[in-house]
């Protein structure tokens, strides 16, 4: 063997050895081993200053309240509150970015507090949401407007899925316009009960996409709850897109000082469709939203002839029911699959009126009672 080949089998070896002797070591010594074998300093010992920048960089890691982040901040925001607050590498780019570097972001918004008065006179305010679209969450939405209305309460329906505003058709008020007036918007009266707004009203067509950036969104809301006059409302039901995005971040923070009675979450009996109910339960408690409870929709379908339920969407882990049970959440009711639930959407009927005494009707009736029980617990 070469001089040199002694040499590398001698400096391999050594490096190996070394190597073998530290790891002992610390598993010996029941101790972590530093990360990058930064330096260990005794317990008295003062801490090393920390840099600006990796300061910056903890101070984002640290986890953010909702309503401390702008509804368009990106999800790495460090929070209105925080000492970087316009600083930080995540700020880069942000819409928001002057604002909170100058401070005024941390000042409370005025929009809040015109809020909380214009809906002083609602006794209960309640959101719809679904995790998954497609789930029936404007319908239930719709058919729970109109059952209030035929109990004699005054209800209010405030459409907020700004891409997809289906509520005019469904409470048959196509082609109607908003009208304003010196104290702000009125809104569209089915009856003397039921007060409905939606962008839907303010689309020239029908047919027209509505292709809005967050903060467009955000304006409406906001435009929706600060100047809308529904005078007296036992409630306000409000129809939200599906998921947790912009719209639901910025209805809750506007809301939070009008004491918001909480959410009703429509899930249809499927795994796919909970899945997303979870994460939508688990949004609302991120953002103190009370649960009120969850609508299974779509349960089975009611034959007309016979009456008899059959699955048709089978509930492979439990259903919704199972899955409130989990979770912890009220579960207020089933509501079947009709045929006669899609003629009345299409044609902007309440469904008590084309068959009252039909399974579905029955359970929105029973929807009801048992969101009246939870809102009048508080």
């Amino acid at each position: 063997m070469s001089a040199m080949s002694q040499l590398w089998t001698f400096s391999l070896g050594t490096a190996v050895g070394v190597g073998v002797a530290t790891a002992l070591f610390w598993a010996r010594s029941g101790t972590s081993r530093p990360n990058g074998f930064e330096k260990l300093q005794a317990p008295d010992a003062p801490a090393e200053p920390v840099p600006d920048g990796e300061a910056a960089t903890a101070e984002e890691a640290k986890p953010v309240a909702p309503e401390d982040r702008p509804a368009d901040a990106p999800e790495s925001c460090p929070g209105v509150s925080s000492e970087n607050a316009g600083k930080a590498s995540s700020c880069a780019g942000c819409p928001n970015q002057s604002v909170c570097a100058s401070g005024e972001a941390k000042k409370k918004d005025p929009a809040l507090a015109d809020v909380q008065d214009r809906l002083s006179q609602v006794k209960r305010k309640i959101l719809v949401l679904s995790g998954k679209g497609g789930v029936g969450k404007s319908t239930i939405s719709a058919q729970l407007s109109f059952g209030f209305s035929a109990r004699s309460m005054d209800v209010g329906l405030l459409d907020v899925d700004i891409c997809g505003p289906s509520v005019p058709r469904m409470l048959g008020l196509l082609g109607q316009d908003v009208h304003q007036s010196s104290e702000g918007w009125s809104p569209i009266y089915v009856d003397d009960h039921l007060a409905v707004m939606s962008i839907g009203f303010m689309l020239p067509n029908q047919d027209d996409a509505i292709i809005w950036r967050g903060p467009r969104k955000n304006g409406l809301i906001k435009q929706f709850l600060t100047d809308v006059t529904w005078g007296e409302l036992d409630a306000l039901i409000i129809d939200t897109p599906p998921g947790t995005s912009d719209e639901h971040l910025s209805i809750v923070t506007y809301l939070q000082d009008a004491k918001i009675d909480g959410a009703i979450i429509v899930t249809t009996p499927q795994e796919v469709s909970l899945m997303d109910v979870r994460k939508e339960i688990n949004f609302c408690r991120r953002v103190s939203l009370p649960v009120l409870g969850v609508v299974e929709n779509m349960s089975g379908y009611a034959c007309p002839s016979c009456g008899h339920t059959e699955r048709i969407f089978s509930p492979s882990t439990g259903g919704a029911l199972a899955m409130c049970q989990q979770m912890e959440v009220p579960f207020l009711g089933s509501v079947p699959l009709d045929g006669r639930v899609a003629a009345a959407g299409d044609q902007g009927l309440p469904l008590s009126q084309l068959h009252p005494d039909g399974p579905v009707a029955k359970c929105i009736d029973k929807v009801i009672d048992a969101i009246l029980q939870q809102t009048d617990k508080k």
